[in-house]
């Protein structure tokens, strides 16, 4: 996906991860976050500025979840239903992301563009709950600065020290692969003796009725 992405990037440059960023914040199937990853990726060879490539990937987080504010507070949830399917935006999917905006309110703000589904329509539930503009443009701004920080930040650093960290994942691949064995064996292993425990317990039930559903009642 990032070899098939790469060519926007080398011919359209930030304006490829805001135009992405922006309408996948407000449900048009884009993405973003790829390009995000992407073009981190590319800043380490000097392609992007890398403070720069965050600026522009914050403003359209926070330009695009209020677009879906605005269109989820003017248009209501009939209008989201009517015409979120050209966006696929299905009312599970809506109801999916209510339930979590019901329970967590500012919090889900926050920790949405982590979240599959909930990245895309963030601002449209807030919207539709009428949450106050202001509470919610201050939560999805630290949101937004918390996930481009986090991925871009992550992939530039990984960019820059690839040859570092193939080098030291050749060193301890054995190692590492033993542990994921002794992992796999001590999952197997509890599950067979919970296993064996309950098929025990099932078995140690005293059944002195003939068809086994309960002791006899003598006079």
């Amino acid at each position: 996906m990032l070899q098939s992405l790469k060519p926007y990037l080398d011919q359209y440059g930030y304006l490829t991860v805001l135009v992405a960023i922006f309408l996948e914040d407000f449900g048009v199937p884009m993405p973003g976050e790829t390009l995000l990853i992407a073009g981190a990726l590319l800043a380490t060879q000097g392609q992007f500025n890398i403070y720069i490539l965050m600026a522009v990937a914050w403003f359209a987080a926070v330009l695009g979840d209020n677009v879906g504010y605005l269109i989820g507070r003017l248009g209501g949830r009939r209008l989201v239903l009517r015409f979120g399917r050209y966006l696929l935006i299905t009312q599970q999917r809506l109801e999916y992301a209510e339930g979590f905006f019901r329970k967590r309110g500012a919090l889900i703000v926050v920790i949405a563009r982590f979240i599959e589904i909930l990245r895309q329509l963030n601002g449209i539930i807030a919207g539709i709950a009428k949450m106050p503009w202001g509470r919610f443009l201050l939560y999805n701004a630290i949101g937004a600065a918390l996930w481009v920080g986090l991925w871009s930040t992550l992939f530039y650093q990984l960019g820059n020290r690839g040859e570092q960290i193939g080098i030291l994942f050749k060193r301890y691949e054995p190692f590492a692969l033993i542990a994921v064995v002794a992992v796999v064996g001590v999952i197997v292993a509890v599950h067979l003796i919970r296993r064996r425990r309950t098929e025990g317990a099932a078995k140690a039930v005293p059944s002195d009725s003939p068809d086994g559903s309960g002791p006899l009642h003598r006079e």
